[in-house]
C-alpha cells in the first residue's frame, strides 16, 4: 500500500474522526506497516503490550487458551478494528493471541506512546478513546449475557445474523456472507462444541433458511432466521 492508500484507509477508522490530515499523517509516519499470512500471529500471550494495531486488510481472531488447552475465541475483527485496545488502558503483558485468518492481513503497528502523545496535545482524541473503550466493554457484556442467558443454537444463530449484517453482501432478499472462519471457530467463538456446529447448520439449511459452502453461508431471510 502506498501512503495515499494508508491515509484513506486509516481515515476510516473511528479514532480518526478525532484527529486532523496533520496528525493522521504524523501516525502513520510513526508507524509501521506490517503484512502477515495466514495463521501469523500479530501478537500472542506473554508478549509487552507496548503497540496497537489498525488493521487495513484481512481478518484476525483474537483467542486464548483455556486450562484444557482449547481456543476460545474472544472476538473475530474485520478491517477498520483496532487490536490490542488494552495496551491504551494501562495493560503491561498481553494475555491474548491475534491470529490471521485470511490468506493475508495488513496493519499498521502504532506505538502506545505515540497515541498518548497525540491525546496529550488533543484532549478531544483522549474522549474518543474512552469512547472507544466504552463501546468495547459493551460488547464484552454483551458477549457474556449471551454465553450465560442463550442456548447453543441461538448462540451460533445469533453469530450467523451478526456477521451477515456487519459484512454480508446483500443479493435480492438474501445476504451472502463469504468468510474465512471454520465450523470450529464458530464454535470456538460461541462456547460450543464442532458438532453441534454441523448439526444447527444443517438443520438451517434443511429448512431452507440457508445455504452453505465451505467459503461461504447464503441466508435466505435474515429476519426469519432462527
Amino acid at each position: 500500500m502506498n501512503l495515499p492508500e494508508i491515509v484513506n484507509a486509516i481515515k476510516d477508522f473511528s479514532l480518526s474522526k478525532c484527529l486532523s490530515d496533520k496528525e493522521i499523517l504524523y501516525l502513520i509516519n510513526s508507524s509501521n506497516l506490517r503484512t502477515l499470512e495466514k495463521h501469523g500471529l500479530i501478537f500472542q500471550s506473554g508478549q509487552p503490550s507496548i503497540e496497537i494495531f489498525f488493521l487495513l486488510n484481512g481478518v484476525v481472531k483474537i483467542t486464548m487458551n483455556a486450562s484444557d488447552g482449547r481456543e476460545v475465541i474472544k472476538t473475530i475483527l474485520h478491517p477498520k478494528a483496532i487490536l490490542s485496545e488494552h495496551s491504551i488502558a494501562g495493560e503491561e503483558i498481553r494475555n491474548n493471541n491475534a491470529t490471521v485468518m485470511t490468506p493475508t492481513a495488513i496493519y499498521l503497528a502504532v506505538k502506545v506512546e505515540v497515541i498518548n502523545e497525540l491525546m496529550i496535545n488533543n484532549p478531544q482524541l483522549a474522549v474518543c478513546v474512552i469512547n472507544f473503550l466504552g463501546r468495547k466493554l459493551k460488547y464484552s457484556e454483551e458477549r457474556l449475557e449471551s454465553l450465560v442467558l442463550n442456548d447453543a443454537r441461538e448462540r451460533i444463530v445469533q453469530f450467523l445474523k451478526v456477521n451477515a449484517q456487519s459484512f454480508g453482501q446483500p443479493i435480492g432478499f438474501e445476504l451472502l456472507l463469504k468468510h474465512d472462519f471454520t465450523q470450529q471457530d464458530i464454535a470456538n467463538f460461541t462456547g460450543t462444541s464442532r458438532q453441534t456446529v454441523t448439526t444447527v447448520l444443517n438443520d438451517l439449511k434443511k429448512t431452507n433458511k440457508i445455504h452453505f459452502k465451505r467459503k461461504s453461508i447464503l441466508i435466505r431471510d435474515i429476519k426469519a432466521l432462527c
